[in-house]
């Protein structure tokens, strides 16, 4: 008998049982992180829309009134598209240069819009799913023409 045969002949079992306990245990974590990973950036491009249009429609409104409202109704329609969470969305409105009314004419508006994003099947227990949410923020800056509230 050759001699790598005599230390294997002892070894029995089976090895699709192997690698179908394995592949499960490796499997499942995967699986949790694409599924965690996919939601995180759903919200990621949520808070990047929201920003982003946002913005354009306060500098491109008429006057502050209609700014503030517009502002609100694509804000409404950014959270219910992505499913963002509305209770958990943050929105910031600057401008630059500072100390003047925003928006103005020839200012720059930024609108930063901040979220959290909780990751799925984490338990509202002990206040987890709060303390193991991920943070999503999300600036966009878009300039106001020189003749805002003119017309």
């Amino acid at each position: 008998m050759h001699p790598w045969r005599r230390s294997v002949a002892g070894e029995e079992g089976s090895a699709a049982l192997e690698f179908i306990a394995v592949g499960v245990i490796l499997l499942v974590p995967m699986v949790y992180f694409v599924i965690a990973l996919g939601g995180i950036q759903e919200q990621t491009l949520g808070a990047e829309a929201a920003a982003r249009h946002m913005a354009r429609v306060i500098a491109r409104a008429p006057d502050a009134a209609s700014a503030t409202e517009r502002g609100e109704a694509v804000l409404r329609g950014v959270i219910d598209e992505y499913g963002l969470d509305a209770d958990a969305v943050d929105v910031t409105l600057t401008c630059t240069p500072s100390g003047v009314e925003c928006p103005s004419s020839g200012a720059t508006v930024f609108v930063t819009v901040s979220t959290r994003v909780t990751l799925p099947l984490v338990p509202e227990l002990f206040g987890l799913d709060r303390s193991t949410a991920v943070p999503v923020q999300a600036t966009s800056a878009q300039k106001v023409s020189r003749l805002w509230g003119a017309r």
